[in-house]
């Protein structure tokens, strides 16, 4: 494992509250579905940024990583926005995490399926870990009920610490042949 490239994806948290500020300045509180699919596509293009750049380019391109993390967590927001109604207890934005998660896993595990062997378990993992960054949200006492696009800073470092540990797994079971920089150019 690569202590060095762990802690600059874990560095990448700070991407967090950036489209957590981008996406409620441009479409207000998750209170509808418009406002869910813009602000969740929004912060999903601000967080897929900071990923891609957090990965140096191990994750693919930028325009497909950020693309897919915009998408996901677009649609992921809807769908997991109107399952609990915009509602925000624990309860609630644990779940709503997880329906969320599960659509940003499964586009971004789309994304860097030929890259990793094993990139099932990212979209597997999404959903525990958006459930875990609104659990941990919640549980510190940040004012969930103004129904924010995405969890605060606390959940977003939990969620890149673990996250990271996973994107090291992952690096290191891709086969050794395939260079990042060679699957870029295809």
């Amino acid at each position: 494992m690569s202590w060095k490239s762990w802690l600059i994806w874990t560095a990448g948290f700070i991407a967090f509250p950036i489209a957590g500020l981008a996406g409620r300045g441009v479409a207000g509180r998750v209170d509808d579905p418009l406002a869910a699919l813009v602000g969740g596509t929004i912060a999903g293009a601000v967080i897929g940024a900071g990923q891609w750049l957090a990965s140096r380019g191990e994750i693919g391109g930028p325009a497909a990583w950020i693309g897919a993390t915009a998408a996901g967590m677009g649609l992921g927001l809807v769908a997991g926005a109107v399952v609990v109604n915009y509602g925000t207890e624990l309860g609630d934005l644990a779940l709503e995490g997880a329906i969320t998660g599960a659509l940003l896993g499964a586009a971004q595990a789309l994304v860097v399926a030929r890259r990793w062997p094993h990139a099932w378990s990212w979209g597997l993992a999404m959903p525990l870990l958006w459930a875990l960054g609104w659990t941990v949200t919640t549980s510190v006492g940040i004012d969930v009920e103004r129904q924010y696009v995405v969890f605060g800073a606390a959940g977003a470092i939990t969620v890149m610490v673990l996250l990271g540990l996973l994107f090291e797994w992952l690096r290191s079971a891709r086969p050794q042949s395939t260079s990042p920089q060679a699957e870029s150019t295809t």
